[in-house]
């Protein structure tokens, strides 16, 4: 039984499947992000879930790919942990740009790849190796045009007053913003860049409106101008985007990639499917 696993800091999606590709089992857990849990917290995440705990010892092969993987000291970290946990499986862990590529890119092809969920990250596969010019420092320096992002500043227009009254109204009625709830959540509990990222559906279900219309666009063309323009080929490949924030912000996010010159490829919302393929091919 191979387990395939696609984590961002918010969810992690599994499926385990048998070596022609036949789906065993799906289910999902809270993201397993190695920058911001311990080894007991993922643990503890994994012991929640029964398919998971029941069929530990079942498992040969765990693929990991998640968030907060982009540093071999994370991987070991993270990989250490599975080989405990699940003691007779072949332990893999790569960046969840990984997943990315393997879903968007089936032939193998050229392409710059992004990731705009929770977080956000970007990279150039030239058809075997993955080339990232960018490191990342996290949610609080960098993610430009994550969910996590766009959380952040409808708080911040919420609270400076700079939020129009109705959406205001429609704010207070969906999301529990007491201050002390807040700062609780930003600075007491776990996962705050996954916190943040819950904001983001408020932003999408009101993109048309001028209030966010604007934070759409400072934030795309920021990641287009942060991340995309490292690679000097970025007008000569398709862009392909993973991610929620990408697949509902689809139309947005072509507009501003045509004014910059640049192919949108492939969007998907998650890549978890595409993996199954990837994987029976080469087992």
């Amino acid at each position: 039984m191979k387990l395939l696993v696609d984590s961002g800091s918010t969810k992690a999606d599994w499926i385990a499947i048998d070596d022609n590709g036949k789906v065993l089992f799906t289910t999902q857990t809270l993201g397993l992000n190695p920058e911001v849990l311990n080894k007991e917290e993922i643990i503890s995440r994994l012991d929640e879930k029964f398919d998971i705990s029941h069929n530990k010892l079942k498992a040969s092969h765990l693929y990991f790919y998640g968030a907060g993987c982009g540093t071999d000291r994370m991987k070991n970290f993270l990989s250490d942990v599975f080989k405990g946990y699940f003691k007779k499986a072949i332990v893999s862990v790569h960046e969840d740009t990984y997943a990315a590529v393997y879903a968007t890119t089936p032939k193998g092809e050229k392409a710059i790849v992004c990731i705009l969920g929770t977080g956000s990250n970007c990279s150039f596969y030239d058809g075997s190796v993955l080339h990232q010019k960018v490191q990342s420092l996290g949610y609080i320096a960098m993610d430009d045009c994550s969910g996590n992002r766009f959380g952040r500043h409808l708080l911040r227009g919420y609270y400076f007053n700079q939020m129009p009254a109705d959406l205001a109204k429609e704010f207070e009625e969906e999301y529990n913003i007491e201050p002390d709830y807040v700062k609780h959540n930003l600075y007491k509990e776990h996962n705050p860049n996954a916190y943040l990222a819950t904001f983001a559906k408020f932003l999408i279900k009101h993109k048309d409106t001028d209030f966010c219309k604007k934070f759409i666009k400072q934030e795309m063309e920021d990641f287009i101008e942060n991340y995309i323009k490292q690679f000097d080929n970025y007008k000569e490949v398709p862009v392909h985007f993973i991610g929620s924030i990408a697949f509902y912000l689809k139309e947005e996010l072509e507009k501003e990639l045509t004014k910059n010159g640049i192919k949108l490829g492939n969007v998907l919302r998650r890549p978890i499917d595409g993996l199954i393929a990837y994987h029976v091919i080469n087992k």
